[in-house]
């Protein structure tokens, strides 16, 4: 795995593009903090010639936030996302996580602990947006109160009754992976997920007993834990071979279709690279089948494509297509949107000042941009972009893209709200 993953820096030549691309280089402007400086790091770390207790070489990785950005404008085609694991696997062998880091990690992998601590963020989230603010303890308010459904209450206990007809038992069939923090936060996407793949002639099966993807961790070089998790998810979804696996997370995602790797040499690495075959994220199965046009939704929207979707994915068109699909739906122009917001997993807990320095690019561009929403396919942005404007006084509600297009087919008229199961056409 880690000779694999460094591997994936050899076409590199210096040449600089990778530079501008590079937030924390955009930040500092230190060549040590961008792409290129950090491969120079990591192939020493490779060669032996820095350990991985190098306090300079720790340094300016643990700044890096793995947001891949660089991989697309490098025109040799560096893997630089699987090297930055490898290295911090690496590190991993000569210091321990932080306890703040191996607390969420643990939590994050063991429902024992994860079902108390996000029932408890649930109860406190009626009180989040009141506390936001600029603070640590404000911006972490921040980010709990951009997880809720922005429908408010009474919609919520209607949506509860609202449904959409089967589809035929020939039609697709579709299983939901329901990740961590998806399922503790952002049920509400988990509905809308389910409704309009529904709509779209998809056909909803119950999802198998699987766990949390093991991104965390292995962007953390835990990567024994990631590999764990990895196979109970292989273990899982083999239950359902014939079905598509929808992810609504582009973190999840993006780990997901590179379980092959992360499972090489594993007697279930055939068995994880049949599994990332069938990963689509939800746009992605969206967009095959149109969509589905709905009512009008008279909205500016401003979208901010996920790191792990736009460049370890490479999904750009899926979730405009999704977006476009609504009728009155004006997407918003903005600067900086293919530019990382800061959340990368857990460095805004690790890494709080470069984090919230990276997001001020972020969240200047879309004040000036003044949407009425912004939209984003993956929990970690909704929370830090969320958190980030309401730091600055924005009360901009940040939601997912399924979320808009739920809303649409709502206005159209395409859901049963007695729950009676019939799609209105």
């Amino acid at each position: 795995m880690t000779a694999g993953g460094f591997a994936g820096l050899d076409p590199c030549v210096h040449c600089g593009f990778c530079l501008q691309s590079c937030p924390t280089f955009l930040v500092t402007g230190d060549e040590a903090d961008s792409p290129r400086g950090r491969i120079v790091l990591m192939r020493a770390l490779a060669q032996d010639e820095r350990r991985g207790d190098d306090a300079f070489l720790q340094l300016h990785l643990d700044r890096c936030l793995g947001c891949r950005g660089c991989e697309p404008a490098c025109p040799s085609g560096v893997r630089y996302g699987p090297a930055l694991e490898a290295a911090r696997e690496v590190i991993g062998r000569t210091r321990r996580v932080p306890l703040a880091a191996r607390t969420v990690l643990t939590a994050m992998a063991e429902p024992l602990f994860r079902t108390p601590a996000m029932a408890l963020a649930r109860m406190v989230r009626p009180l989040a947006d009141k506390l936001a603010g600029r603070s640590r303890v404000g911006f972490a308010m921040g980010m709990l109160a951009a997880t809720r459904n922005h429908q408010g209450r009474e919609r919520e206990k209607a949506m509860a009754r609202e449904s959409a007809a089967p589809a035929p038992i020939t039609a697709p069939s579709v299983a939901l992976f329901q990740g961590c923090i998806m399922s503790g936060l952002f049920s509400h996407v988990h509905d809308a997920t389910a409704r309009t793949l529904t709509v779209n002639g998809y056909r909803m099966v119950e999802p198998p007993e699987q766990g949390c993807c093991g991104a965390l961790h292995a962007h953390a070089g835990l990567h024994a834990e990631a590999r764990s998790l990895a196979r109970t998810n292989v273990r899982a979804f083999g239950s359902l071979p014939e079905a598509w696996i929808a992810v609504n997370s582009a973190g999840c995602g993006a780990t997901l279709k590179d379980y092959a790797r992360l499972l090489a040499g594993d007697p279930l690495e055939s068995a994880a690279s049949a599994l990332a075959a069938r990963v689509k994220d939800v746009t992605e199965l969206l967009a095959e089948r149109g969509p589905r046009p709905g009512g009008r939704l008279a909205l500016t929207v401003a979208y901010a494509p996920p790191c792990h979707l736009l460049h370890a994915q490479a999904v750009s068109k899926a979730p405009l297509a999704v977006l476009d699909a609504i009728p009155g739906l004006t997407r918003v122009a903005h600067a900086e949107a293919e530019v990382c917001c800061g959340s990368a997993g857990i460095y805004s807990l690790l890494q709080p000042e470069f984090s919230r320095a990276v997001l001020a690019r972020k969240t200047r561009a879309l004040c000036q941009a003044a949407p009425q929403v912004v939209a984003t396919g993956n929990p970690g942005c909704a929370m830090q972009i969320g958190a980030g404007l309401r730091a600055e006084g924005m009360r901009i509600p940040v939601m997912h893209p399924v979320e808009l297009l739920d809303r649409s087919y709502r206005n159209a008229g395409l859901y049963d709200l007695a729950g009676e199961g019939r799609l209105r056409e």
